[in-house]
């Protein structure tokens, strides 16, 4: 037997229906972050300190995103 159910709901509505914390003042101040830094001219010792923590590979992971950067800043990748 197969079934289907289909329920309209909002975001908020389907995050408050499965009891998940609302996390809207803390992206609003993570995307209120993000954007100084790029109005103040990003730099890659910012990228790279916003990035230390990203994923499970850590500093093969920061080595892919350096690269990234140095790519998009015209400096070849070391």
């Amino acid at each position: 037997m197969k079934v289907n159910v289909e329920i309209e709901c909002t975001p908020e509505e389907a995050r408050r229906a499965v009891g998940l914390p609302d996390l809207t003042p803390i992206h609003d101040r993570y995307i209120s972050m993000l954007l100084e830094a790029m109005s103040g001219g990003l730099k890659p010792e910012t990228i790279e300190q916003m990035t230390k923590g990203w994923g499970p590979m850590n500093e093969a992971g920061l080595a892919i995103w350096r690269r990234l950067v140095e790519t998009g800043l015209g400096k070849p990748g070391s």
